[in-house]
């Protein structure tokens, strides 16, 4: 091997304990909160369905479910169970655009590192956008 030659790079895994320096592109940290927000969409069915049915039944129980926001439920702050389904609005929202954003790359076949960094940008800051733009709505700021 002449002295020209370039050595090619050794890639190994990483350690468990080199997670936290380790720097993840944009595309990958999209990937995981993908997953991630489906976990918490999944975890948090049940209250999702309650609150389907609260608001659906009957003007009464319309009523005890808005008091829900106002005042709390079973010893739960209201400030609590706002954080929640401001939770839940950014997994749905996250969910959804990362989905679509896969769509998209997988319909146009668009592969490119630069183009999957972008789209990963738009990704996450509109996703953060709305949710502050619903956030700020749930806890009455508009």
């Amino acid at each position: 091997m002449t002295d020209s030659a370039k050595t090619r790079p050794v890639y190994r895994n990483i350690h468990v304990s080199q997670i936290v320096s380790y720097r993840l592109p944009p595309a990958g940290w999209v990937s995981i909160l993908h997953r991630v927000s489906g976990v918490v969409m999944f975890v948090l069915l049940p209250f999702v369905i309650w609150m389907l049915d609260s608001s659906l039944t009957s003007e009464i129980s319309y009523d005890a479910f808005t008091n829900v926001f106002v005042a709390g439920f079973a010893g739960i702050p209201a400030g609590l169970v706002k954080l929640v389904v401001l939770g839940l609005i950014w997994a749905y929202l996250h969910h959804f655009i990362a989905g679509v954003r896969h769509l998209w790359m997988d319909a146009t076949h668009s592969v490119s590192k630069a183009q999957g960094q972008s789209s990963a940008y738009v990704t996450l800051g509109l996703s953060l956008a709305l949710t502050v733009l619903l956030g700020a709505k749930l806890f009455g700021l508009y």
